[in-house]
């Protein structure tokens, strides 16, 4: 039973049932607070740290908030700087391009003059290749014509015969020589040297054996070589034998004579590989000359010419020396002569100076003299009696005597 006021009521009277379960509600509030109390007391000690942490946080946050303001500005003005450095890169870009152009342009401009002076040469070049392939096809053609020239005896040795001419003439007097001489035993030598004695006239005579020289330069094995060595002696001990018979006559002409040879390379071959060949020559006084040689050879003869014609001409040199001497005399004489009359000269010129002096002075005083001045009247002579004539008075310059 509970007892409300002054009035009673039992346990299941709907009222103390509302009023038991309003207590329980009302204690399960109270104790529910409480221990939302005690919890709320717990978080605020478990948020002091949190709050710190937050006010740190925060602090941290504040900071970065700063530091992101300070990286806009840096950003601005790096960017700022960079759009500037950028400007001035583009404005340095476009002025190394604008030289760049400007020297690609001049580089241009000289390779292009380079290029077309390089091919004005290279034309020029070509022309004067194509000359000389005209000059090696004319060339070419020269040297078939000559094959074909030394390829026949007859036109061998004509060839032989004009290089031996032109050398001769080259070397000596006109009057010195005689091509095609014809010697007393009927033979007919190239070219006839007239020397004077010692030693005489000495006759030349041209040979080519170009057949024989051939054959050895073509020779393969050793059997061809030896049969062309062999040819070849027999060639040259021919042509010595027969030159010593026909051009050596004793009292006509020299006692030796010289065997012409127009190829260098004969006479080469023949002094490095066969000069018993020469030798043989030597003791038939048959003197064996190439272009070369020949014309060393006819240079001594010159000289040999000259020494002999100038003994020729000792006699007239010493006439001419005797004339000379009388044509130095009479000029001395002439030329004492003319120093005597330039000194006669000299002594009527001085004398015409002196006439020339006195002539100055005398018109000197007469244009110092006054012609204003009257002449007194004439005076009758005491002795004669006479009146002398005015117009006949001769006047007295100053200066003059008597």
């Amino acid at each position: 039973m509970i007892t409300l006021g002054d009035t009673t009521y039992p346990l299941d009277h709907p009222l103390v049932l509302g009023l038991l379960g309003f207590g329980a509600v009302l204690l399960f509030m109270v104790i529910l607070l409480i221990i939302t109390v005690r919890a709320a007391g717990r978080s605020a000690r478990m948020a002091e740290p949190m709050a710190h942490h937050m006010s740190n946080l925060s602090q941290r946050v504040q900071g970065l908030s700063d530091g992101q303001h300070q990286l806009a500005g840096g950003l601005n003005h790096v960017s700022e700087a960079q759009a500037a450095a950028q400007a001035n890169m583009l404005q340095l870009m476009e002025q190394r391009l604008a030289q760049v152009s400007e020297r690609m342009n001049e580089n241009l401009q000289g390779s292009a003059r380079r290029t077309a002076q390089s091919l004005g040469d290279l034309q020029q070049r070509l022309a004067v290749i194509d000359k000389a392939q005209d000059n090696i096809t004319k060339l070419s053609g020269d040297v078939l014509s000559l094959q074909d020239i030394l390829s026949n005896k007859q036109t061998r040795g004509a060839f032989g015969e004009i290089q031996l001419h032109d050398i001769v003439s080259k070397a000596l007097p006109k009057d010195s020589y005689t091509l095609q001489h014809t010697l007393s035993n009927g033979r007919r030598a190239d070219c006839l040297i007239h020397l004077p004695n010692p030693p005489g006239p000495i006759c030349i005579d041209s040979k080519f054996p170009l057949e024989a020289y051939e054959k050895l330069r073509r020779a393969n094995t050793d059997w061809e070589l030896n049969e062309a060595a062999k040819f070849l002696r027999i060639t040259l001990r021919k042509h010595i034998k027969d030159i010593s018979e026909k051009y050596i006559l004793e009292g006509e002409t020299a006692d030796g004579a010289l065997m012409f040879l127009p190829s260098e390379a004969v006479y080469a071959e023949l002094h490095a590989n066969f000069p018993e060949l020469v030798r043989e020559g030597f003791a038939a006084r048959v003197w064996i000359v190439s272009p070369t040689t020949c014309m060393a050879t006819l240079n001594t003869m010159r000289a040999i010419l000259k020494d002999a014609r100038m003994r020729e001409q000792a006699g007239a040199i010493r006439r001419e020396l005797s004339l000379l001497f009388a044509d130095v005399d009479r000029l001395s004489t002439r030329v004492e002569n003319l120093d005597r009359h330039f000194s006669q000269a000299a002594k009527d010129v001085s004398d015409i100076k002196i006439s020339a002096d006195k002539a100055g002075r005398r018109a000197k005083r007469l244009d110092n003299f006054d012609f204003e001045e009257l002449a007194p009247d004439p005076v009758a002579d005491p002795v004669t009696g006479a009146v002398p004539d005015p117009a006949a008075r001769v006047v007295k310059l100053p200066g003059d005597k008597g």
